[in-house]
């Protein structure tokens, strides 16, 4: 059973790398669009925000730039889901193989 499920997450982790390999540009953060004037909705412009090596930046974005800017920050969410999945699957990977040796150590 526990091989069984070694050889699944082996084929699970696969399927994620050929997923990153079909990642686009990215880009980490939000954005939104905010006002000179928010009460009278004057003066719009857009802003991302990030935080990236415990630095938090934010950036301008140009009005043309904002739906590039969109796909970004959803390649970079879908890429941090496909890393977090990997790692879990690692993870449960490495327990059953331990557990799996450290039977066969006892025979």
């Amino acid at each position: 059973m526990q091989t069984k499920r070694i050889g699944k997450i082996e084929k699970e982790i696969a399927s994620i790398k050929e997923a990153l390999w079909a990642i686009g540009p990215m880009r980490p953060g939000s954005l939104t669009e905010q006002f000179k004037d928010r009460e009278n909705e004057v003066g719009a412009f857009w802003q991302i925000s990030y935080t990236r090596h415990m630095h938090s930046r934010t950036d301008y974005i140009r009005r043309e730039w904002v739906k590039t800017t969109q796909k970004q920050i959803k390649e970079y969410k879908k890429f941090k889901r496909l890393i977090d999945t990997w790692v879990a699957l690692a993870i449960e990977h490495a327990k059953l193989t331990m557990k799996i040796e450290k039977s066969k150590a006892k025979k």
